[in-house]
């Protein structure tokens, strides 16, 4: 009986503690863990809706760039962190859902070392080449590819992104052998792909429009299945024969496992307002992206569960490693 009492008193007095402390949150600033270099495509749409973020939540929040293994370094700090709200992760699709099935040991599970908040945004892939080369076309390439196998140098954001997936599944599909080259991000990629150092790569329009534009990258191919509305003259890997090539990549908020499912809602409410705000709709819009539609509690961890095994498919299918 008097155990009883005492169990009973102290699970009360969790619950004051932890309704105190979603009370109280936030009340000081929130750290948004991004983990990919500053200036890919990640660490930009990040600092466009943080500003947002911050105004909807009521305290700053403020990007830290923890870069490393394909994204692992930072999933890794965040997953680790204590559980309060005070410290989130920009949770995109590689880290969150293709790992799981890439690498043999992961030192997180996707699927129970986080709280899951919200849904952010989602993104096709551009297929792209520097403009010095001899193909212009997704035949060109091929061709020349078949020619000379393993001399096209892929460029990547990351073993396991979406852009080195999108790579993979190319290769098989086409028939050809590329030597893949991971970067810790996806603005180090661009700097070699500009240079000559690297001959193609996949990544989001945010990055490498701004290059097509200029004439230094061309673009071939986007990975979706329909065309981009700011690329309406670049075809699809699908219209041009290609359909095992469709990758769209995604992103999310998430906390550390057990973080107070109060903290979590009022987490979700600020984002979601911040992703309603003209000027962050009108980023990603403009950026071959767009809002995702809202989801969070369970509806977000059924979404994050399909995606692991939609990636799951894809990497076998594709054949890709984390070598």
């Amino acid at each position: 009986m008097k155990f009883s009492t005492v169990l009973s008193g102290a699970l009360i007095a969790v619950a004051v503690s932890t309704g105190a402390m979603a009370q109280e949150f936030p009340n000081r600033p929130v750290t948004w863990v991004v983990p990919f270099t500053p200036g890919g495509v990640t660490d930009t749409g990040a600092r466009v809706v943080a500003k947002a973020f911050s105004e909807t939540l009521g305290v700053s929040v403020v990007i830290d760039n923890r870069a490393g293994a394909a994204g692992i370094v930072g999933t890794e700090f965040v997953a680790q962190s204590k559980p309060d709200g005070y410290t989130i992760l920009y949770g995109s699709s590689g880290p969150m859902a293709t790992y799981s099935s890439l690498y043999k040991k992961l030192s997180y599970d996707p699927l129970k070392s986080f709280s899951f908040i919200h849904t952010m945004s989602e993104s096709p892939l551009i297929m792209v080449v520097n403009a010095d080369r001899p193909y212009k076309t997704v035949k060109e390439f091929v061709e020349y590819g078949k020619k000379n196998p393993g001399k096209i140098n892929l460029g990547s954001s990351g073993s396991g992104t979406a852009p080195h997936l999108s790579g993979e599944l190319f290769q098989k599909e086409a028939g050809i052998k590329l030597t893949h080259i991971p970067y810790k991000g996806s603005a180090p990629e661009i700097v070699d792909l500009l240079a000559g150092t690297l001959d193609v790569s996949f990544d989001y329009a945010v990055v490498v429009k701004p290059h097509i534009d200029s004439g230094k990258l061309r673009a071939l191919a986007v990975t979706s299945t329909q065309r981009m509305k700011n690329l309406p003259d670049v075809p699809t890997l699908t219209e041009l024969g290609y359909p095992g090539v469709v990758l769209v990549g995604w992103s999310t908020i998430v906390a550390a496992a057990n973080t107070p499912q109060p903290v979590v809602d009022k987490m979700a409410k600020a984002f979601g307002e911040a992703l309603k705000r003209p000027e962050v709709v009108a980023y990603f819009e403009g950026n071959g992206s767009s809002v995702m539609q809202p989801l969070t509690g369970d509806k977000l961890t059924q979404f994050i569960v399909s995606e692991n095994k939609k990636f799951r498919e894809l990497v076998e299918r594709s054949g890709a490693t984390a070598d």
